[in-house]
């Protein structure tokens, strides 16, 4: 497992770089062949590949990505073990999950399936639908997302994202400042509008993220630029704060809102995840292992789309460590044969219910 995940890492595989996605998807191709003794089938969903491997219409579906959020060359170095501890570009985040669930299938001749995306990232903006549509189709969604420290995740805020566009008017700003329609002032009203849209007892953030504006420093801004960042566990409280956002009015007349974006991930609730999550623990207790717990986080998955169509979903069954997008992410490989064994009892106990 060790030396199939270093592999995996060390082909590195962002999002954006559609051919490393291609090649990862390959090699974990040629590791699916060796491990379980038949080739996966490689798609091309809405020009992007997918890695298959089993059933063509399964009860239970196995899901996880193999793109991660590093620039080529941004993570160095690209692999390194001390002591448990096993680093690299995407590790945890999340080709140790995807390793531990390529050699969960080992044995499984009933009906499941492992499923991986290569657009995860980036909002699987091509793959949601595709997502939908064979989780719709299944009983049992399970999602190898990272733990939460051994914890499962059995919640998940929704995502929502925007971009505001302020349009004003461009003149010199030490000659005639008088004569421009400042969009940088206009958007700082807008900054602080925006951010008191939160709503902290649904867990509800509005996060103003990356502004840009104007082109020189010596010209009056004609155009200002806004992303937004939002989620919360409440659906209404999205639509409350997409509402809001929409309805944005401009301090100064003369500047022009252009508004754009919308939700992405409805949130994943608990009621889609708590069946099988009783289900993973009965296992565990099988297995001899300790309690696995559970938790609720901020980050969204592509569990909510399998949850938005109506499957029971189980996340985090991946990787034990920390560090997702960030500069020490690391996994505990001491975890990874355990973690898989649990995977296969479990899609083992889902298929023969």
């Amino acid at each position: 497992m060790l030396a199939d995940l270093e592999a995996l890492v060390k082909l590195e595989s962002p999002t954006e770089d559609l051919q490393s996605c291609r090649d990862v998807i390959a090699l974990a191709n040629e590791i699916a062949t060796r491990v379980l003794g038949t080739p996966a089938e490689i798609r091309e969903v809405n020009g992007r590949p997918v890695f298959w491997w089993g059933s063509t219409n399964p009860d239970v579906v196995v899901l996880a990505h193999l793109d991660t959020v590093w620039p080529k060359g941004s993570f160095e170095p690209l692999w390194q073990v001390e002591g448990t501890a096993a680093r690299g570009p995407g590790i945890f985040d999340m080709k140790a999950g995807f390793i531990q669930a390529l050699y969960a299938m080992k044995g499984i001749t009933g009906s499941a399936a492992l499923i991986a995306t290569t657009d995860e990232e980036t909002g699987s903006a091509t793959s949601k639908e595709f997502i939908k549509e064979i989780s719709a189709k299944a009983k049992a969604v399970l999602v190898l997302e990272a733990t939460l420290n051994g914890k499962v995740k059995t919640g998940r805020k929704g995502t929502a994202m925007y971009q505001v566009k302020i349009h004003g008017k461009a003149s010199h700003a030490g000659l005639e400042p008088e004569k421009g329609v400042n969009a940088t002032t206009e958007i700082a009203h807008a900054v602080l509008a925006i951010a008191a849209m939160e709503n902290p007892e649904h867990g509800t953030t509005v996060v103003p993220t990356t502004l840009h504006a104007g082109n020189t420093t010596n010209t009056v801004p004609d155009l200002a630029v806004l992303d937004i960042d939002i989620r919360s566990y409440s659906m209404a409280d999205l639509q409350r704060v997409d509402a809001a956002i929409k309805a944005l009015k401009p301090v100064n007349a003369a500047t022009r809102y252009e508004i754009t974006g919308g939700f992405n991930r409805p949130p994943l609730e608990t009621s889609s995840t708590m069946a099988l999550y009783e289900r993973a623990e009965k296992v565990a207790r099988e297995l001899g292992m300790p309690p696995l717990g559970h938790a609720s986080v901020g980050g969204a998955s592509d569990g909510n789309f399998a949850a938005a169509a109506g499957a029971q979903v189980l996340d985090g069954l991946g990787a034990v460590g920390d560090g997702a997008h960030a500069a020490h992410e690391w996994v505990d490989i001491s975890t990874l044969e355990d973690r898989s064994k649990l995977l296969h009892a479990l899609i083992k106990d889902l298929i023969n219910e």
